[in-house]
This record gives structure tokens, C-alpha cells and sequence, in this order.
């Protein structure tokens, strides 16, 4: 009784940082938007963006509101948006993006989590020619009729459709991304997610063990505060 207690009590606080991570990366994509081009979400595509993000993941209105807030004030900490690249053990190219108010404490801590994990981080272009940057939404399929507007998401940039039970994904290039978005919108169509994300061309194979070396790195550097979102090709 008492294992499985505990199994648990970790399956719990894994959810719960999982949750404040994800609150965290949000509420930095706000304050991103918001200096970028105000606090009315009609006016910042970006921001809506973020804003449909919160709900995905069920980020509470009242933090999205005081989040907008924050960002609004003189005070709030101005946040750049910078990737680094490198390599996990065994040769796995990894994308890291990070948002950070202080650039040279971020590279610091990511070039550390490298070296103190196997890894080495590389220069600006040495991994991301193995990654397409494109734009992903995903959908509720029970909400969304592909037949219907499957040739109007292709007319509107989609470059490929995913459908499964739980989810249905459109990837769009990068240049790209602005107009599913006004095509979304105008369509009354709502994603549980939108974003850039990095998408490996190929994926490597590696035993369990050597996936636990990689998965090692990949752990610590998701934990580093300053960082939004780590990409990889490991199968």
C-alpha cells in the first residue's frame, strides 16, 4: 500500500510541474506578445495566440488577465526570445528555446546542462539544418469536420494533415503560420494549440540505455527556468 502511495504522490508532483511549466511558458509568451504589440488581443495576433495556448492547457483566466497586466507595466522584464543548439550524447542534434531577460546567464546554464550531461553545445546553424521550423495546430477532431475543410486549410498554407482519435494536427512552413491563423479566425475555428515548433527531418534509433543518456540532458535543461521548449530527433 505504502508503494503504491507513493507511486502516486510522484505520478502527482510530475503532473503539478508539468502544469507550473507550462503556466510559466505562457505567461512569458504573453509578456512577449504584449511588449511587442500591446495588450489588446485583437490587435496582437500573437497574443491570441498565447491566449488560446492558456486555455489548451487550462491556465485559470484570472492568471492569462494578470499576466496581460503584468506585461503591460513598465516594470515587467523584457523577455527575448533566443534557440541554441548542440549536441545530446550520441550524436542527437537538440534545439533549445529559450525566453530570458538576462541572455548571458541563459547561455551560460545551457552550455553547463550540456557539458555536465554528455552533450556539446554547437554554434548558431549547426544542428537546425536537421529541423523544419514550421508552424502546428492542433485540434479536438470531434470538433472539427476534415472533409468538409480539408482543400480550404490546404488553400490556407497546410502543408500536412494528422488525424488520429484524440487529435488532429495541421503543419503549415513557417511563413506560413500568419495565415492559417487569419484563416482560422475567420472561420470560427478553434485550435487547442497554436505554434512554431522545430520538427526533426529524420529520427535516430538508440537502445534504451543510450536513450536514458539522451533523455538525461533533455530533463535538464526543460528544468532551467529560462527555457521554453527543448526539440530532438530521438525515435
Amino acid at each position: 500500500m505504502g508503494r503504491i502511495f507513493e507511486k502516486r504522490k510522484h505520478t502527482m508532483f510530475a503532473r503539478f510541474d508539468r502544469m507550473a511549466k507550462a503556466f510559466t511558458r505562457i505567461g512569458k509568451d504573453i509578456a512577449i506578445a504584449v511588449k511587442s504589440a500591446g495588450p489588446n488581443p485583437e490587435n496582437n495576433p500573437k497574443l491570441r495566440a498565447a491566449i488560446q495556448n492558456a486555455r489548451g492547457v487550462n491556465m485559470p483566466k484570472d492568471r492569462v488577465e494578470a499576466a496581460i497586466k503584468r506585461a503591460s507595466s513598465k516594470e515587467e522584464k523584457d523577455y527575448q526570445e533566443v534557440t541554441y543548439e548542440g549536441y545530446a550524447p550520441h550524436g542527437v542534434p537538440v534545439m533549445v528555446v529559450c525566453a530570458t531577460d538576462n541572455p548571458t546567464r541563459t547561455v551560460a546554464n545551457v552550455r553547463l546542462q550540456f557539458s555536465k550531461n554528455g552533450g556539446s553545445m554547437g554554434n548558431s546553424g549547426s544542428v537546425g539544418f536537421m529541423f523544419d521550423h514550421m508552424g502546428v495546430f492542433k485540434f479536438d477532431p470531434t470538433k472539427i469536420n476534415l472533409d468538409e475543410i480539408e482543400l480550404d486549410l490546404i488553400d490556407a498554407g497546410a502543408e500536412n494533415i494528422e488525424t488520429g482519435d484524440e487529435e488532429m494536427v495541421v503543419y503549415t512552413k513557417f511563413t506560413e503560420f500568419g495565415r492559417m491563423q487569419k484563416f482560422l479566425e475567420s472561420k470560427n475555428l478553434e485550435a487547442r494549440s497554436s505554434e512554431l515548433q522545430y520538427i526533426p527531418t529524420t529520427t535516430k534509433e538508440l537502445s534504451e540505455e543510450q536513450q536514458d543518456e539522451v533523455l538525461k540532458l533533455i530533463g535538464a535543461l526543460e528544468a532551467d527556468d529560462d527555457v521554453q521548449t527543448v526539440y530532438h530527433n530521438l525515435a
